[in-house]
């Protein structure tokens, strides 16, 4: 069972589908300060996002929507193969033998790519049939109905309005009659099956940014396109990410800068419409200091308000950077203030005059001020690289992650071996057979001989089946006595010749019965063996087989059943015509006869008793194989008639309550069982016994 398991596992491995594994490494670096919320992420010493939250940006339909839309991962392509073997049958490259010409199952060598298609929603996920034809072209049907939908030809756009489809083929590589299965996904179902392949890993113990992402598939050639898609579409991604900010401050910068420049000119004419109309007034020295410091003012509110601008994107008024601004904020508010009410005490022209003039120079500066804010925007948008950069590009392993053969058939073996193992221990449990002599003892029967089990009688064993019998029967084709003489068996039953003096003690004739509870456990093994080994020692010896029902020792005599027992007891034949002889000096057998069809009833006779006694006068030892004693009662019958009753129990197989029923039934009809012979006992880490059969042996 292990062996077979073994062999199992290493036909499954080499059929199953191999998987293939592509890995690839991108690193996510701190960003730098490249534009006004990057300097305040400084200032605020700001840490970068997790690594999970750039696995988790990976995994997103964001990206792996995109790069399986990318490799048109929505397009699935699969042969119509063999059951069970069609797959393996390409992945070797098998190619199509002369008697698989025109079949639909594609093999070793063939292929088609389809370049586009798309359906009416209702074709959605429904498996549609790519038939090459024989002109060269192909033809696309329904799976379920045969429905022929259109027709096309490689390299051309083929269309078909009800329903719609529109499909490109770019290269048959298939012969004519070749099928292959070809399914529009829809977006979810592609991304689905791409994301359950793809997984991503951090590299270090610590959040070092170094991420790998794993993907997985039968297809090597895909797995590292795909992958390669994912790592640029995040790349991509990356950089559009970074360059939004700078989008979307340009933008606020051009609606912004007319309305600057319309403020500018329109302050500019009216400072030089009130000089026209003062006749050119020109401020003194102190309005001019006055001035400057105003101007400074102004300048720094504007650029603090252009930082509030940008921290109320990311803050509220109640963080603390937020909140420093707004202190500075109000303490420049305050100094403006001193600065006007010192303007307060100059001359009305003068304070018109630096009113003016201080409008013209803090628009202009805030409008040179936008305009440079504008150029360092558009320098930073298209120098914007990202904090993402691809380390390692995708590389395929050349060999399969699974399946692995080895440890394939390694784990069959072990659960091979494991339920052998357990179905050996069940058997033990469920089995109440007599394991030793000694449970045999304690029934109060002597234990003559305990015969190991031969794996030589079981070559010795035919089956055999005559035209009336539905099932074929089990026949001892020789002696193994005769043919291994040396078998530990064989020395166990030479044993038994020995015992057999001190059962016949108190008999009162030559014959002894071999009976047992139950078929199949040996009863004609023991007997003819016995018989065997016992004209072996000079002894004349005659074989009785009284099973008249099923009997079949003229098998091993090489003999046939007719004029045996039954016709002696019957008076169709004498008891000298019936017994042969046989080509073992001082062996002589009866045969069953012609089964009757009331063997019990024939036994009862008093021919029977008689020819018992004829024989047992000629021989010096008569053994009478006999039915089972739990099936017929022929055994009691015969039990009776010999002087010596010897019970046969199997290991194993004839439980300690059989073996006394067994007992009780022949002692109730008035059969002493002289002892009993334990048969084919197997050697066991359980079970020991103490003549040492397996430990001794003629070589």
């Amino acid at each position: 069972m292990t062996l077979l398991f073994g062999i199992a596992g290493f036909v499954y491995s080499q059929l199953v589908t191999p998987i293939y594994q592509g890995d690839a490494l991108v690193q996510v670096e701190r960003a730098g300060g490249n534009n006004g919320a990057d300097e305040i992420a400084a200032m605020l010493t700001e840490e970068e996002p997790r690594t999970a939250a750039q696995v988790e940006i990976l995994r997103s339909r964001l990206i792996i929507g995109q790069a399986a839309s990318q490799e048109k991962l929505d397009i699935s392509v699969s042969p119509v193969v063999f059951p069970v073997v069609g797959n393996a049958i390409i992945r070797h490259e098998i190619l199509r033998p002369a008697f698989a010409e025109g079949r639909p199952e594609v093999w070793g060598g063939e292929s088609i790519s389809v370049e586009s298609l798309s359906v009416d929603p209702e074709l959605v996920n429904k498996p549609l049939i790519l038939e090459v034809t024989g002109d060269g072209g192909y033809r696309l049907l329904d799976q379920e109905e045969e429905e022929v939908l259109l027709t096309g030809w490689p390299g051309e756009r083929a269309e078909a309005s009800t329903p719609w489809i529109e499909i490109r083929v770019g290269e048959i590589q298939a012969p004519p009659g070749a099928r292959f299965t070809v399914v529009k996904r829809s977006p979810q179902g592609a991304i689905n099956s791409l994301k359950s392949r793809f997984n991503v890993l951090q590299k270090g113990e610590s959040d070092t940014g170094v991420l790998e992402l794993i993907l997985i598939g039968p297809d090597r050639a895909e797995v590292e396109s795909s992958l390669n898609a994912i790592a640029e579409v995040y790349l991509a991604q990356n950089i559009a990410r970074q360059a939004a900010e700078a989008e979307k401050s340009l933008d606020f910068l051009d609606k912004q800068l007319p309305r600057v420049r319309e403020q500018l000119v329109q302050a500019e004419n009216r400072l030089n419409d009130y000089r026209t109309e003062q006749e050119s007034v020109d401020l003194t020295q102190e309005t001019q200091n006055v001035l400057t410091s105003m101007v400074d003012i102004e300048s720094r509110m504007n650029e603090l308000e252009m930082q509030e601008s940008e921290l109320s994107r990311r803050f509220t008024p109640n963080h603390p950077v937020y909140a420093a601004l707004l202190d500075k904020k109000a303490q420049l508010q305050r100094e403006r203030a001193n600065l006007e009410e010192r303007t307060s005490n100059l001359p009305e022209t003068q304070q018109q005059i630096l009113r003016m003039t201080r409008d013209v120079e803090v628009t202009q500066q805030i409008y040179v001020q936008l305009l440079n804010r504008m150029q360092e925007l558009n320098i930073a948008k298209a120098a914007t690289v990202g904090n993402v950069r691809i380390i390692d590009f995708a590389m395929v392993k050349p060999w399969p992650i699974k399946p692995r053969p080895a440890l394939i058939m390694v784990i069959a073996m072990l659960v091979g071996l494991l339920l052998a193992i357990s179905l050996i221990l069940l058997r033990g449990l469920l089995s109440k057979g007599v394991e030793s002599a000694e449970q045999l003892e304690d029934l109060g029967l002597p234990v003559y001989a305990t015969v190991p089990r031969s794996f030589d009688q079981m070559k010795l064993v035919k089956r055999i089946k005559y035209r009336k019998d539905k099932v074929s029967k089990h026949a001892i084709g020789s002696f193994l006595a005769k043919s291994h003489p040396t078998d530990m068996a064989v020395e166990a039953i030479r044993g038994l010749r020995t015992s057999l003096h001190f059962a016949m003690m108190d008999a009162r004739n030559n014959c002894i019965m071999i009976t047992g509870p139950s078929p199949g456990i040996g009863k004609s093994f023991i007997t003819i063996n016995l018989a065997f080994v016992c004209a072996q020692a000079g002894q004349k010896v005659l074989v009785l087989d009284s099973d008249m029902r099923k009997g079949n020792l003229h098998h091993t005599f090489k003999d046939k059943s007719e004029k045996g027992l039954s016709e002696v007891i019957s008076g169709k034949l004498s008891a000298e015509k019936a017994i042969r002889a046989s080509d073992v000096p001082g062996l002589h057998y009866m045969t069953r006869g012609v089964a009757p069809p009331n063997p019990s009833e024939l036994l009862m006779r008093r021919e029977f008793a008689e020819m018992v006694g004829e024989v047992s006068q000629a021989y010096d030892l008569v053994f009478i194989d006999t039915p089972p004693i739990l099936a017929v009662t022929d055994a009691s019958i015969i039990g009776k008639v010999a002087g010596t009753s010897l019970l046969v129990a199997r290991f194993g197989v004839n439980p300690l309550r059989e073996v006394k029923i067994a007992v009780r039934r022949l002692e109730t009809t008035g059969v002493e069982v002289k002892g009993c012979i334990l048969n084919a006992i197997e050697k066991t880490a359980a079970i020991s016994y103490g003549y040492g059969y397996y430990n001794y042996s003629y070589k």
